[in-house]
């Protein structure tokens, strides 16, 4: 003959409210901090200020800024790597400062798109 468990009730239902108002709460907590990072604007330089990007949050490339004493037509490789080094400072700080704002939230997980 199979035993009968017997359920405790009532506990287990606020504990579920309570985790599910816990859970609303961090999701809010998340996207102002997706926002917040979304509404950032950083600039990065390269070559020392020879070319200057500005990239935003949304990690899109806003501008870049190009000396004209470093445009070499002889050279055009260093222009585009000082270019590029210059666009990658910009995402690396918005990545940086993404994973800064998720950090207190995710106690440390690695939770992919958050940073």
């Amino acid at each position: 003959m199979p035993r009968k468990i017997k359920h405790k009730s009532g506990g287990s239902r606020k504990g579920g409210a309570g985790m599910l108002q816990q859970l609303q709460s961090l999701q809010e907590e998340m996207l102002r901090a997706q926002d917040e990072v979304a509404e950032m604007v950083v600039t990065s330089t390269a070559g020392g200020g020879a070319v200057t990007a500005t990239v935003t949050g949304e990690r899109r490339v806003q501008s870049v800024v190009i000396e004209p004493e470093v445009v070499d037509p002889e050279d055009v490789e260093m222009l585009q790597d000082l270019i590029i080094a210059a666009v990658n400072g910009g995402l690396d700080q918005i990545d940086q400062a993404t994973a800064e704002k998720m950090q207190p939230l995710t106690g440390g997980l690695s939770i992919p798109g958050l940073g």
